[in-house]
């Protein structure tokens, strides 16, 4: 198996929000796509958002389900200042902030915040390593 992860499916409650979230708040760029998904590439993967009840469906699982689902999405930047600048970003967006940034317990910097549907995203800046595929924020 040559590893990796081609897309990441969030389940969301409302298409329209979900969508101006990632789209305009967030700057995300958005493909084609119809009416009942959305697909924003990201470098590497895909991001796809899906109506929760119809995941859940295509899943053959029950879509009621609350708290903490026990998954992070993680965003590497390249300075804490960039950190800083994404959590505020988000949060003008829409979003909660979850954690405010701060230096942790590994050596890094990083905060979290939840999008409208409550997906924890993690912002991070590691000063070790660049993690993910190159790019001119962290070379």
């Amino acid at each position: 198996m040559n590893p990796r992860i081609s897309m990441i499916t969030l389940g969301v409650s409302d298409m329209a929000r979900s969508i101006r979230f990632y789209e305009q708040g967030l700057g995300l760029p958005r493909m084609d796509s119809p009416p009942t998904v959305a697909f924003f590439p990201l470098n590497g993967s895909w991001l796809g958002l899906y109506g929760c009840e119809a995941l859940a469906e295509d899943a053959g699982v029950p879509a009621e389900g609350g708290g903490f689902r026990g998954v992070a999405l993680a965003h590497n930047l390249g300075s804490e200042a960039e950190v800083d600048a994404l959590l505020e970003q988000a949060v003008a967006a829409g979003a909660t902030l979850v954690k405010p940034a701060q230096p942790v317990f590994w050596g890094g910097y990083s905060g979290y915040f939840a999008d409208p549907d409550g997906h924890l995203w993690e912002v991070a800046y590691n000063p070790f390593c660049w993690i993910g595929p190159s790019d001119d924020a962290g070379e």
